[in-house]
């Protein structure tokens, strides 16, 4: 077993396409400066994100292709979100804990795009028979905890590291299985940085807690 999963690897990085390879840095490259609290999170992100709009569609998963138009766009309200600063020119967003109510409102905000994903890509898979090889909930699974993730890191959220965490271990088979192996291990790399990003964001929103 482990023999043919590691075959179909090497024989997936040789079928990596230049664009392909070109969305996987970028992929990595965009998590590692949100780690850093870096704003280049942003373009370089939209790299990724426009890309994989255009693979996402190709491999019939629509769940994730909507997660990538959606990235698209909240990357464009983080950037401007994150670029803001006050008279002094100190940036007005900081990393923060969420409250209970925005512990309400994140379980709300993917419980509901489950239910839409979930549904539409079921619908799509068996009534049109338009997506056969679509994996309804996993990739409503991938795509709810992305959306999530991404209005969180918006707002400089540490939680929204917990979703990142989903949202990769979900990926890592699902692009698996659809033959895009480079970005499933794209995946497992995004999953170690975003483990380590939880604990850096954990460490400065408590040292801004104590000012």
């Amino acid at each position: 077993m482990v023999q043919v999963i590691w075959q179909q690897f090497i024989d997936g990085i040789r079928q990596t396409t230049w664009l392909e390879f070109i969305g996987v840095i970028c992929g990595i490259a965009s998590v590692w400066f949100s780690r850093k609290e870096n704003i280049l999170v942003y373009p370089v992100g939209l790299v990724n994100t426009i890309i994989y709009i255009y693979l996402s569609i190709k491999a019939h998963l629509f769940g994730e292709a909507s997660v990538n138009l959606y990235y698209t766009i909240m990357s464009i309200y983080g950037w401007v979100l994150w670029a803001k600063r006050d008279q002094e020119h100190h940036h007005v967003l900081h990393i923060t804990f969420s409250n209970r109510n925005d512990w309400i409102y994140q379980l709300l905000f993917f419980a509901f795009f489950y239910l839409v994903l979930f549904s539409g890509l079921t619908w799509l898979k068996e009534a049109t028979k338009y997506a056969p090889e679509a994996i309804p909930w996993a990739d409503a699974l991938a795509s709810s905890s992305a959306y999530t993730g991404m209005w969180l890191m918006a707002r400089k959220k540490v939680e929204s590291w917990h979703w990142w965490i989903i949202t990769n271990i979900a990926s890592i088979p699902l692009y698996f299985v659809k033959g895009y192996v480079f970005t499933s291990f794209q995946f497992i790399v995004l999953l170690v940085l975003a483990i380590a990003g939880l604990f850096s964001w954990i460490k400065k929103a408590r040292v801004h807690d104590t000012h």
